[in-house]
């Protein structure tokens, strides 16, 4: 990728510092401008080095931007893109790093072609990094967070060919490997893969006995990592996604009430078969 000149980051904690250290690490861009509501945030993206430099406001953060990447919360993206769109040079790409797609990308679009402010020669094509992990905050990004993980992009068929080709070469200068697909289709994908395992993660911590935590080990602690990820994050994401989500978790409740009628009759080859099956799938994913 030709470096840029000036890419603009909203919001600076795991996902968007790990952006700015990828693009300082790989020098791909002369100025990575940070914005943000929390002053804390933003200085320590600074102190850390994801960023060269603190806009008073995102306005000023965009104004010579020729990629913003909006990381924020998937219930704020929408009204932060449109704000971040009136303030940007033309010729400006936009993308974001939200966990969820359809609603974000149908609304954007709808704007984009209905709303007046909506500068003709702005666009936004949507992003899902498949990154990150249970803390969060510039303090633990890192500069290798893409390095052969997937990123998927969400344009949609009035997305132009070369905004797509775009953001496609933007992630993979990171390192990542990218995906392209429509939102609908990731949102059911992502449903199964990480918010379902987010909800049974959440629910195995909850069901465990407080006083029986010093009885857990690696199985637990692996099994649950991911529930202590932030609630109020979580709760938009699984709201967000609700429509896909609650399907997924009929899908494992049939599975589970399969478990449970093997374990009722004392059935030793259905448990086999269930737990070989799980593993095969689970060997298919590799490490």
């Amino acid at each position: 990728m030709k470096p840029l000149r000036c890419v603009a980051i909203v919001g600076v904690g795991l996902i968007g510092g790990s952006i700015g250290l990828a693009l300082r690490r790989r020098k791909l861009a002369a100025r990575v401008v940070g914005a943000g509501s929390r002053p804390a945030t933003l200085a320590a993206a600074l102190h850390t080095g994801a960023i060269t430099e603190i806009a008073a406001d995102v306005a000023s953060a965009v104004a010579d931007a020729e990629l913003v990447i909006v990381c924020a919360p998937v219930d704020h993206i929408v009204e932060q893109v449109r704000a971040i769109a009136r303030a940007c040079p033309a010729g400006t790409l936009i993308t974001d790093a939200g966990s969820t797609k359809q609603q974000i990308v149908d609304e954007l679009e709808r704007y984009a072609t209905s709303d007046a402010t909506w500068p003709a020669e702005v666009a936004f094509v949507g992003s899902h990094p498949l990154a990150g992990n249970e803390k969060k905050g510039p303090q633990h990004a890192s500069a290798t967070l893409f390095e052969q993980r997937t990123v998927v992009v969400t344009p949609t068929s009035k997305s132009k060919p070369t905004n797509v080709s775009r953001l496609h070469e933007f992630w993979s200068a990171l390192g990542a490997k990218v995906l392209e697909m429509s939102a609908a289709e990731h949102d059911r994908a992502v449903a199964l893969t990480s918010h379902l395992p987010h909800l049974a993660a959440a629910a195995i911590a909850g069901t465990t006995p407080e006083q029986f935590l010093n009885l857990t080990a690696g199985g637990w602690l692996d099994t649950t990592r991911i529930a202590a990820g932030d609630p109020s994050l979580w709760r938009q994401i699984m709201l967000a996604n609700r429509g896909n989500l609650l399907p997924a978790l009929d899908a494992l409740l049939t599975q589970l009430a399969a478990w449970r009628q093997a374990l009722d009759t004392q059935d030793g080859v259905e448990l086999e078969r269930l737990l070989t099956e799980a593993k095969r799938i689970r060997d298919s994913a590799g490490s």
